[in-house]
Parts: structure tokens; sequence; C-alpha cells
């Protein structure tokens, strides 16, 4: 009967090793920069999304419904491609000039992911009483000082969870960035299948480095809502 020897050494020690580390680091370092700017492309969009100027409301929507329910992988595809075709011919130039394919993905996981936190924190600010806008208007603030000192303070302290599992979907989504040549953790992997042969190794070490990720974000999620939010619901 055949039996597989599994060889950890493969992926714990010398070159490979440090391949998958390498991958590690791009894959923070690719999912950290994507989900600080669609944080705040998000809480744009939001906040265009509820908007008394209709123009800048109906915006809003297309832009959550168009990249909502457009696949991702297509998405990448679309900015890898056509970006030279929308986007100005110098800033093109400079995307050429330093890492053209982390860029794209970049756009890509920001402009996809920001379409779901925008809707995250139009629940969090719809969970605010509508008193507290009616009062701040009445006290002289406008809808948009109501909103950056009164409101979304206390929206976004609210959707804190669902913002950090967004997060982790988008470290998990930052593995399609390998099918534009992104050296991510899923491409080296693929790459130390490529040289060793060793295809289960490789990837259960990937898989494994993706559960410890997730189970670390989740332990925040749960550690933030008994320590913070549990607290504020009870007072």
């Amino acid at each position: 009967m055949f039996k597989y020897q599994f060889d950890w050494t493969v992926v714990t020690s010398g070159q490979y090793a440090e391949w998958l580390l390498s991958g590690i680091k791009v894959t923070f370092e690719l999912s950290l920069l994507s989900i600080v700017l669609s944080f705040f492309l998000g809480l744009l969009i939001a906040v265009m999304r509820m908007s008394h100027i209709a123009p800048i409301r109906w915006l809003a929507h297309g832009y959550l419904e168009f990249f909502r329910n457009t696949p991702l992988l297509v998405q990448i595809f679309f900015w890898y491609f056509g970006s030279y075709k929308i986007l100005p011919k110098a800033f093109n130039d400079w995307l050429n000039n330093t890492n053209f394919e982390f860029a794209a993905a970049v756009i890509a996981l920001t402009i996809y992911t920001s379409a779901f936190i925008a809707e995250d924190i139009r629940s969090g600010v719809r969970s605010i009483p509508k008193e507290q806008m009616e009062a701040a208007r009445s006290s002289g603030f406008s809808y948009l000082r109501s909103m950056q000192y009164i409101i979304l303070p206390q929206a976004i302290r609210l959707t804190i969870p669902p913002l950090i599992n967004q997060f982790l979907n988008l470290t998990k989504n930052s593995s399609l960035a390998m099918t534009i040549g992104v050296m991510e953790l899923t491409y080296q992997a693929r790459q130390v299948e490529s040289y060793t042969f060793k295809g289960f190794e490789a990837f259960t070490a990937a898989t494994l480095i993706y559960v410890v990720i997730s189970l670390i974000i989740t332990g925040l999620v749960t550690l933030y809502s008994k320590k913070i939010l549990s607290p504020m619901k009870a007072h």
C-alpha cells in the first residue's frame, strides 16, 4: 500500500521557507494598504449614499451595486489589463516604473472592499438614534459637520467588528493577486510546488498560515465585542 511521506523540512527551512516568509510579508503589505484605502473610500461612499442630493446618492448607489456584484477576479484582470485605457498616462508610467502588478491588485481590492465597507458604515449610521442628528442640526451644525463630529464617530465604533471581518475577507481575497504575478503567499506556495514537486507540503503550509491569520483576526473581533461593545450596550 502506497504511503505518502510528508516532508515538513521543505517548507520550514532553507530557500523555500524564505519564499513563504516573503509571501507572508507581501500578503500583509497588500492587505494592510488595501484595507486602509478601502476604509476611507468606503467612508466617502457611505456619506454620499446618505446624501440628500439625489444625483450624489444615485452615483454612490450605482457604485455599490456595480462593484459588489462583479467578481473580484474579473476586477483584478480589468485593472491589470485595462488600466492604461482609463488612468492618465503619467499615472500609468509611474505605476510601470514601480510595481504595476502590486498596484493593480491594490486598486482592485480597494474598490471591491470599499463597496462592502460603505454598507457596513451606513448600517452603523442607521443604528444611531435619529434624534442625535436632529439635535445636532438644531444646535447649528450643518449636515456634514453633524456627520463628522457626532454620528460617524459613534457609527464607526459600532462597525469595527464587521470592518475587521472585511479585513479578514480582504486578506483571504488577496490570494487572487497571484493571477497577475503578485508574489504573495499563494504565489510563493505555487513556486515551492513548481521547484520541489511537494505541492501537498507547500499548500498545507499556506493553508495553515491563512488559518492562523483568520483565527487571530477572529479573536480580535471577539475580544473587542466583549471588552468594548458589551459594556457600551449595557449602559
